[in-house]
């Protein structure tokens, strides 16, 4: 039996040979200067969780991208990249560039330069077999066909009746729902699709459009509802709420004592039949409604072992937190997680039983020398905070593919290159190299994979394969 080896960044050519001239060449064309990748720190050498290479994007250098997913199956990785106007593909197998399916409105401006997230796109982004389903900011469902030819791989454009965009989403394990929110209307409001499952034709079509309870989420206070996530032991859809009206007349966005905290929605697809629906408080006869949390504004959510869920947490929905949720979907007992804040998409990884956050707006410590607080947060199964690893300012996006343990967090290019939006995160001050730079390896943004290696390569694949199964037996 061979023995394993940690290969490092700087090891990569030594051991694995260099990049494929036509990968080069390709690369050469966009303008993108390559150095080595895996440097600074954003790659340090004590952590469990290692910077492993960086795959570049051909085209636009990275000024703005949404949420990510990881199809393990398909060894496939998906980036809603707004600077492309398209969604990117990377092989999880190799970690090459694949190809990007075009067909989205791309960046949109606001009038002073800025990037206006409500109304560009692509959004977000999740997949079930040979389907792909992408919101984008004319708030649109795109459903794309993944074993079609890039021009033609977008099936279905469907209106979900908003203005802005069609945002975080998540399908039931079989993948016959969806559920995707419109995060940046007034009221915002959810929308449940009879998604296509392993058909082979497309033919996904609207159920239900879902509100909740306008003396939950008032209207007029550009309030939200953001990532859906499924768990099948309860079959339900857990729905972050960055802040609901509790106490009854708090204050949005305060740092006062009449905060609002954040909630939690839980939806049971099977009662939602009409073409409307709204949801009020919590009842925990049938396990849905808006459940209140407590020290939470939440972006994120995702799954993971014994019906737990971990909710994104960000003072940027309730100032001053400084914590992350682990909240149990049957019980709703819960548990702070302590260092680690500021997070949008959150993703759990059975492959090696961790929570990866993408912590955008995490809180710097004290002796940072770093610009920003934007971190790779690591949490064990247990809820533990292992480490965090300093990232791109504003990287907000994170997936992991269980069956290799790698962990794919896109990185922007810096603020010189790509204007405001870009990375200011730099050790040692203005015009020096910034964190991203020194992890891609270039100046035009990467997508930077990051590894988690385990003892048994045969154990990861059956612990990821397990999960599954037990999913779909749940459902």
């Amino acid at each position: 039996m061979l023995q394993k080896h940690r290969i490092s960044c700087a090891l990569l050519t030594k051991y694995c040979g260099p990049a494929p001239l036509s990968a080069a060449l390709s690369l050469a064309a966009t303008g993108v200067t390559l150095a080595a990748p895996c440097t600074g720190p954003g790659a340090p050498t004590t952590t469990q969780t290692e910077c492993l290479t960086a795959v570049q994007i051909p085209g636009n250098p990275l000024r703005s991208f949404d949420i990510s997913w990881a199809n393990p199956d398909r060894a496939e990785y998906y980036l809603g990249d707004r600077s492309n106007a398209g969604i990117d593909i990377i092989n999880t197998k190799n970690n090459t560039f694949k190809r990007t399916i075009p067909g989205f409105v791309g960046i949109m401006l606001n009038s002073n330069g800025t990037v206006n997230n409500n109304i560009s796109g692509p959004d977000g982004v999740t997949s079930h077999g040979r389907w792909l389903y992408a919101g984008d900011g004319d708030s649109t469902l795109k459903v794309i066909d993944l074993n079609a030819p890039t021009a033609s791989a977008i099936k279905q454009s469907i209106p979900t009746g908003g203005s802005t965009r069609v945002d975080e989403m998540a399908l039931t394990t079989d993948g016959k729902l969806l559920l995707a929110a419109n995060n940046a209307e007034d009221p915002p409001f959810g929308t449940l699709f009879r998604a296509n499952g392993d058909a082979s034709i497309s033919n996904v079509v609207i159920i239900t459009k879902i509100t909740v309870d306008p003396a939950i989420i008032p209207t007029g206070l550009g309030l939200s509802i953001e990532q859906p996530t499924w768990e099948p032991k309860t079959a339900r859809f857990y729905v972050s709420i960055p802040q609901i009206n509790v106490p009854a007349g708090c204050v949005p966005f305060s740092t006062g004592s009449n905060q609002c905290d954040g909630g939690m929605l839980v939806i049971d697809p099977t009662t939602l039949s009409t073409p409307t629906a709204v949801i009020g408080a919590f009842d925990s006869s049938t396990n849905t409604g808006v459940v209140p949390l407590n020290q939470c504004g939440p972006n994120g959510a995702t799954v993971g072992a014994h019906e737990n869920l971990l909710l994104g947490c960000t003072p940027s929905n309730l100032p001053g937190s400084t914590t992350t949720l682990v909240i149990n979907a049957e019980t709703k007992n819960y548990a702070n997680i302590g260092g680690i804040t500021g997070s949008d998409e959150v993703w759990f990884n059975p492959g090696d039983n961790r929570y990866y956050t993408g912590s955008s707006a995490a809180i710097k410590p004290a002796d940072s020398p770093l610009g920003t607080g934007a971190v790779l947060g690591v949490i064990d199964g247990t809820s533990v905070l292992i480490e965090t690893i300093p990232q791109s300012s504003g990287s907000h996006s994170v997936a992991a593919d269980c069956k290799r343990n790698t962990i794919f967090v896109p990185q922007v290019a810096p603020v010189a290159v790509v204007g405001t939006g870009g990375d200011t995160n730099t050790t040692a001050g203005p015009g020096s190299p910034t964190v991203g730079s020194l992890i891609c390896g270039s100046t035009n943004g990467c997508v930077a994979v990051y590894i988690h290696e385990t003892d048994d390569k045969d154990d990861q694949d059956n612990v990821c394969q397990a999960n599954e199964h037990q999913k779909d037996h749940h459902n």
